[in-house]
């Protein structure tokens, strides 16, 4: 039996049930949840091993994670607070800030499409090794060079690796800063989060060991959904596939505990936080935070204009690389059958293997829930899911 630390206010006791279920039911090794509602937190659980496959060592309050495609919705962050700013046009051509990207019929590229997954450039023709992926230089090379795979604006399909040097490299252009120096900055430095792209080594002792990853599988769903002609396990296993190769556009798949992928700035799947900090984070977007330190607009990061550009559908059916139908806004998942989250107007984004973090601005709420423990899957993990409906209970309760 886990010994569950932590604590709940009152009425969300449901989250602190279904989080201690995870363990019993769903094979849980070492995890987090954390829930703000109204700038406050409300939430705040870990339980179970910090290192699965290694030891016994505990899963402590301050364990940060390898938060996956986590990280892809904190790295959005980056362009809409700049278009927040005035330093970059979302309906701009990415050639603007960056010309070599213009190449191979890209020159009508906009920054949109790139938050919306409709570049046409998910896959890369001659795959990157994990050395390459971290140097700062192939990747970006990579890309600008890149043919399109359908023509940039007119699909959508997931853009699981190749987002890192499309929007990494973007943010330098425009900036003269790193994505992750930048988040650092502007964001997790202000609102004082344990979050970071590009993790420093005086933190790594930290962070969570992850289990070995496991082959893809079809995501689970909720109410009606499209059926795509195969399963997203099976075209995973065709290696022509756009889903298999939109996966392996680094070669071999890098290990995720190495201090040097940790260290790297891979806004697709390389950052590293605490539940708290991702919480707080998406809270933040929604705000204000009452604790936050001197942060524009009063310790809330969206303007209400960026707000519903962030959750407006730009995206939305079938996906060319996760098969299923799946929807996007700029950089966020919206609620859906594949991702399902609190309720319509939700937005975030969850990572391969289980971690989930994202904001409902009616709730009022920011949930983030990470893991060690890597299940199959991209989206709509069951333990994630597990505790979005006992997050749901409890405020339908509270509404009672």
């Amino acid at each position: 039996m886990v010994d569950v630390q932590g604590t709940v206010a009152n009425g969300f006791e449901p989250v602190r049930d279904a989080f201690a279920a995870n363990f019993a039911r769903h094979g849980e090794r070492g995890a987090a949840v954390v829930l703000y509602r109204e700038g406050e937190k409300v939430v705040d659980l870990w339980g179970g091993t910090k290192t699965p496959d290694d030891g016994p060592e505990p899963w402590a309050r301050d364990t940060a994670q390898v938060i996956r495609s986590v990280t892809k919705g904190v790295a959005a962050a980056v362009p809409l607070l700049l278009h927040q700013r005035g330093q970059l046009d979302l309906d701009g051509r990415v050639s603007t800030y960056w010309p070599e990207f213009k190449a191979a019929g890209k020159e009508r590229v906009l920054v949109r499409h790139l938050l919306a997954h409709r570049t046409g450039v998910p896959v890369l023709d001659t795959p990157l090794t994990p050395d390459e992926a971290i140097d700062g230089i192939s990747g970006p090379r990579a890309v600008a060079a890149q043919r399109p795979v359908w023509e940039p604006g007119t699909a959508h399909g997931y853009h699981a690796q190749t987002y890192s040097w499309l929007l990494g490299e973007l943010v330098r252009r425009v900036t003269g800063r790193t994505i992750g120096r930048w988040i650092a900055e502007e964001i997790a430095r202000p609102l004082g989060l344990d979050l970071w792209l590009g993790l420093p080594e005086e933190q790594r002792d930290r962070v969570g060991r992850i289990a070995a990853v496991e082959a893809l599988s079809a995501p689970a769903a909720q109410g009606p959904r499209l059926r795509p002609k195969r399963s997203v396990a099976e075209a995973y296993r065709d290696p022509e596939s756009l889903t298999r190769r939109a996966f392996a556009a680094i070669t071999p798949l890098p290990d995720e505990n190495d201090p040097a992928y940790l260290a790297a700035e891979l806004p697709a799947s390389g950052g590293v936080a605490t539940a708290e900090a991702l919480a707080r984070f998406y809270a933040a977007l929604i705000g204000p935070l009452p604790s936050a330190r001197t942060v524009r607009s009063g310790g809330r990061l969206f303007a209400p204009a960026t707000l519903t550009m962030a959750r407006t559908e730009e995206s939305a059916g079938p996906d060319r690389v996760l098969v299923v139908g799946t929807r996007f806004g700029l950089g966020y998942m919206l609620h859906g059958p594949a991702c399902p989250l609190l309720g319509p107007g939700s937005f975030g984004h969850p990572g391969r293997g289980g971690s989930l973090a994202f904001a409902d601005p009616e709730a009022r709420i920011g949930f983030a829930y990470v893991t060690n423990g890597m299940r199959r899957g991209v989206t709509a993990d069951p333990r994630a899911q597990a505790l979005v409906r006992a997050v749901r209970t409890s405020l339908a309760a509270r509404e009672a």
